[in-house]
């Protein structure tokens, strides 16, 4: 992140705003400064004031309410995790449990916690807590880490019943001393190395619970436990986490709620020169940029362009956006035999001589996806500042001047952090090279109908499942423009849907001649006597303008008349990011039914006077 500046004279400036819109950008651009504990502390408290109880809807993409259950205090870290969200455009709502009250909490219907109705619930619970039963040396073996396992699941069971909601689980930090030494290993039952067995059990166990673990002993263990951990202050004020670390705590803690609502960046921008290789190509041609193996200059490089790829290959799209010719550059791609990254693996490739605001602009248009999803490495302080100052939700990591730290950079800052990977994912790079290739076929038909013949469309459905609810969930989280009514759904909840009588559940797949597009849209529906009330209808941006949403209606139609319903309700709820979807039912012959204050709009179809819609797609069940 860039340094601060005068953050005092910002402050106060922030502090005496009268406009909301302007106050809430100033908020988000301190906050995407580099921050210690006193200056965190004091944006939160200035940001807490201004925008109480909470911003104005329209400037937040998602509000959460998070509940800290644990065994040591935690006051000190709230600003951090509140910032953090504020970077990502998140309204973070703080609770903690009483001390050493979390148990009690989560068990009693009319406790304070269960009036909050938390969304997540971060469960972080201190070594010594967990330990304080284990028995080394006595005549009785320890079942110290049986228990500690118990409790744990016995509180992510409790949560999810009781709220429905996402649970994150704190690695617990490793401070306890050892009794052994080196050889702790060869004591099972020591406290030190519970601690150790328990954090490889939470590894190898979240996944198959749907937990989300905060891996705070792996960032400990980079910057040194003792950094972390302060035992004056814990004898103190029972502070597990030293309050120097609250940013990076906070910062940690975002990057999983920011995942959790689908505000992880997707894309992952890269200049050319001097950023993935070397020198000029325009200047120094094909054979004098430095990238490959001989030197440790052309070493970096080269593993700049391998974690590019590594991320390309869990989902994030990459693109080039270069002050070059565009022929010059991609004589690298095609012809330079040390190359990582090849022309197949960008879904956008801009090389010209606009501004980068800009051309950043175009790549956005090009793949659909907003500004915010964006993150630019460039080599260039100026180009740097440059984007920051045009495109302030575009992030712009500080990277410095050695190449060597580059991908520590990007890997640092946590841009792409997820808490899965799908097999659409893994696909992504696929999908949009093929979008490229419709796109180019597009201009080249004689017309949008023509083209989307010659596509032969076939639309896939099926209700929810197990094996594809983690891309269901995530497309839900994550999908903003062509979402009627942005409702927020967990894995635990959809769950339920799967079984429920009175749901109807579709996961869409469409495929064409050039390809399988996954899973791109998603519908779920509650039965309410004869109607069909359509809680959720979303679509990904990579197939808009295929009529999709018109086979889609047909489907429902359809799949209501088997369930003898005789109509559909249908909501638009307005958001920031949904406003092209606003005349959706409108448009697909239903009738408005009515308008409340805040826009949002409720609209009828009568299922016999129905015609079903012509569209260019086939509709089949996917076997």
């Amino acid at each position: 992140m860039p340094p601060v500046g005068d953050w005092r004279s910002r402050l106060r400036a922030l502090r005496e705003s009268s406009d909301r819109a302007t106050a809430w950008h100033d908020a988000v651009a301190l906050a995407n400064s580099n921050l210690d504990f006193v200056q965190t502390a004091a944006i939160d408290a200035v940001v807490q004031d201004l925008f109480r109880p909470g911003p104005p809807t329209e400037l937040v993409h998602r509000t959460v309410r998070l509940a800290i259950l644990g065994s040591s205090t935690f006051a000190h870290l709230h600003s951090g995790i509140r910032l953090a969200g504020l970077r990502r455009g998140m309204w973070i709502v703080t609770y903690e449990a009483g001390y050493g009250q979390y148990l009690q909490e989560l068990l009693d219907p009319g406790s304070a916690l269960h009036q909050f109705r938390p969304d997540v619930v971060l469960f972080a619970f201190d070594p010594y807590h967990l330990t304080r039963g284990a028995s080394l040396g006595t005549s009785e073996p320890s079942d110290t880490f049986a228990d500690v396992q118990a409790q744990l699941e016995r509180c992510w069971s409790a949560a999810k019943a009781a709220f429905g909601c996402r649970v994150i689980q704190q690695a617990i930090l490793p401070v306890l001393l050892p009794v052994l030494g080196d050889n702790e290993a060869r004591i099972p039952e020591a406290p030190a190395r519970i601690i150790e067995r328990l954090n490889a059990w939470l590894r190898a166990d979240a996944v198959h619970r749907g937990i989300d673990l905060l891996a705070l002993d792996v960032h400990a263990a980079l910057s040194g436990t003792r950094d972390w951990h302060d035992v004056a202050l814990w004898h103190r004020a029972k502070q597990e986490t030293n309050p120097k670390k609250s940013p990076i705590y906070g910062e940690l803690v975002g990057r999983i709620l920011a995942a959790q609502c689908g505000r992880s960046f997707k894309c992952l921008v890269v200049d050319l020169d001097d950023t993935v290789w070397g020198g000029s190509i325009g200047d120094d041609g094909l054979n004098g940029i430095v990238l490959g193996q001989g030197s440790p200059r052309g070493e970096a490089y080269v593993a700049i362009q391998e974690y590019a790829l590594s991320l390309a290959n869990r989902g994030v799209i990459l693109a080039v956006c270069s002050k070059n010719d565009p022929s010059n550059a991609l004589t690298a791609f095609d012809q330079h035999p040390e190359m990582v990254l090849h022309r197949k693996h960008i879904s956008s490739f801009i090389a010209n001589w606009d501004d980068k605001p800009s051309n950043i602009r175009r790549i956005a248009r090009e793949l659909n996806i907003g500004l915010d999803g964006i993150v630019l490495l460039d080599d260039s302080a100026f180009e740097r500042e440059l984007v920051r100052r045009e495109l302030p939700m575009v992030a712009v990591p500080e990277v410095g001047e050695d190449p060597s730290w580059f991908p520590s950079v990007l890997a640092d800052a946590g841009y792409f952090d997820g808490l899965t990977v799908t097999r659409e994912d893994t696909q992504r790079i696929h999908h949009y090279q093929a979008n490229l290739e419709r796109e180019r076929q597009r201009e080249q038909s004689g017309g949008l109908d023509e083209y989307l013949r010659d596509l032969d469309m076939t639309l896939l459905w099926q209700p929810f499942n197990q094996i594809d609810l983690a891309r269901i969930a995530q497309l839900i989280s994550k999908s903003n423009q062509f979402n009627l009514r942005t409702q927020r759904y967990s894995e635990t909840q959809l769950a339920r849907l799967i079984s429920d009588p009175l749901a109807l559940t579709l996961q869409l797949r469409l495929v064409d001649r050039l390809g399988d597009n996954g899973i791109i849209a998603v519908v779920i529906g509650r039965i309410d006597e004869e109607s069909l009330f359509i809680d959720t209808w979303l679509m990904s941006c990579r197939v808009f303008g295929r009529t999709v949403e018109h086979a889609t209606l047909n489907l429902i139609v359809e799949c209501s008349k088997a369930r003898q319903l005789s109509r559909l309700i249908g909501q638009y709820r307005p958001t920031p990011r949904n406003h092209i979807v606003k005349d959706h039912y409108q448009n697909l012959g239903f009738a408005l039914d009515r308008v409340d204050e805040g826009g949002a709009s409720q609209h009828v179809l009568v299922l016999q006077e129905f015609t079903a819609i012509d569209t260019s797609i086939a509709i089949k069940r996917a076997s």
